[in-house]
């Protein structure tokens, strides 16, 4: 059946895309994307950018060329030789990047780093269409011998020390019943006791997934997580709040007079209320109640989902359970999570002596 056309309406080309429905489909993909993903990418394409003006004295253009690729790995990773372990990015460059402020450090990067600086141009390519040189076999060859390399090494990646049980209450005694104090308890039992809920997941929880199921009881719905990034609702997607957490976020509200809007704010001078919290504001909390409770580690944000995985393990929580508090999918990624404190109490170290 043929529609009569619409007059007012230009008749689009069904092999073409407007401008506005280009930019309507590039709006919709930056905003079904992470926020953390988003952030990682634009950074490190300023990396990218920086590194190649420094490098060969032209602005980067896309596509890259292989060799080009090839010369980033090499500048990026280290190698071992005669007088131990070198890269070539030169001094005079990795200083001129540290004081431009696109590293955080002289030296080479992580390996992690380096991998996903590779997987993020290869990413810019591929959205455009361009001959990608980050799938050329020598890339590809470059990057697997690499990773063996630093295997061999053991230059494993550094985990951050988990917050079990016990620190986590050294972090709670130092919140006071300031209205800081009465939000960072709530905060970090917020996120370690509903399964050790990520930055920003802690950041953007709002009071319309929030319902009371008691005095001081609630149920936190997870509508958005990493690992549910379709809004898909699951039974697992309902985190309880229970226990000490739920007197805890009750106190908060109470006091905040928070009734809608995001939980966790800023709070401002004079005791005001102001924006939710930014991710990195949670990294910061964990870090000064650390300092203010005198533990020494290596703790931040992740500290908080790690320590909640491996009391569960220490406790002899079943697996299956842990993963529905945590959201994990996979056995051999919340696997990972459990530190060695863990696994020293576990029936199967000690056959021995059973």
């Amino acid at each position: 059946m043929r529609l009569p056309a619409l007059q007012k309406i230009p008749a689009l080309q069904p092999t073409e895309l407007s401008d506005v429905t280009q930019r309507a489909v590039e709006e919709l993909l930056r905003e079904g994307e992470s926020q953390n993903t988003l952030m990682s990418y634009r950074s490190a394409l300023r990396y990218w950018a920086a590194w190649y003006g420094l490098r060969y004295g032209v602005m980067v253009q896309l596509p890259v060329a292989t060799p080009c690729v090839l010369q980033f790995i090499v500048d990026h990773a280290e190698r071992t030789t005669p007088k131990g372990l070198v890269s070539e990015l030169p001094a005079e460059i990795d200083q001129a990047l540290v004081q431009g402020g696109y590293k955080g450090k002289l030296g080479a990067m992580a390996h992690n780093t380096l991998v996903h600086r590779i997987a993020v141009l290869s990413k810019a390519h591929q959205l455009r269409q361009l001959k990608n040189p980050c799938h050329d076999p020598k890339v590809r060859e470059l990057l697997s011998r690499t990773r063996k390399a630093y295997a061999k090494r053991g230059a494993m990646p550094q985990r951050k020390d988990a917050l079990t049980k016990e620190p986590l209450q050294a972090l709670l005694a130092t919140c006071d019943d300031t209205l800081r104090g009465k939000r960072d308890r709530a905060l970090l039992l917020f996120a370690w006791a509903s399964g050790g809920r990520r930055r920003s997941e802690v950041t953007s929880a709002e009071i319309q997934f929030l319902k009371r199921v008691g005095p001081t009881d609630f149920i936190y719905t997870l509508a958005y997580s990493k690992t549910n990034q379709s809004g898909t609702d699951l039974p697992e997607n309902s985190k309880p709040i229970v226990g000490a957490a739920g007197k805890a976020l009750d106190d908060w509200l109470q006091t905040s007079k928070i009734a809608e809007g995001f939980i966790f704010r800023r709070i401002r001078k004079g005791g005001h209320l102001g924006e939710a919290l930014s991710p990195a504001a949670v990294r910061a909390v964990v870090k000064d109640r650390c300092a203010l409770a005198g533990i020494e580690g290596d703790f931040s944000a992740h500290s908080l989902r790690s320590g909640f995985v491996t009391e569960a393990g220490r406790q002899n929580i079943p697996l299956a359970e842990t993963m529905t508090m945590t959201g994990h999918h996979s056995v051999t990624t919340v696997l990972s999570y459990f530190r060695a404190q863990s696994t020293l109490l576990s029936d199967a170290a000690n056959l021995l002596d059973l």
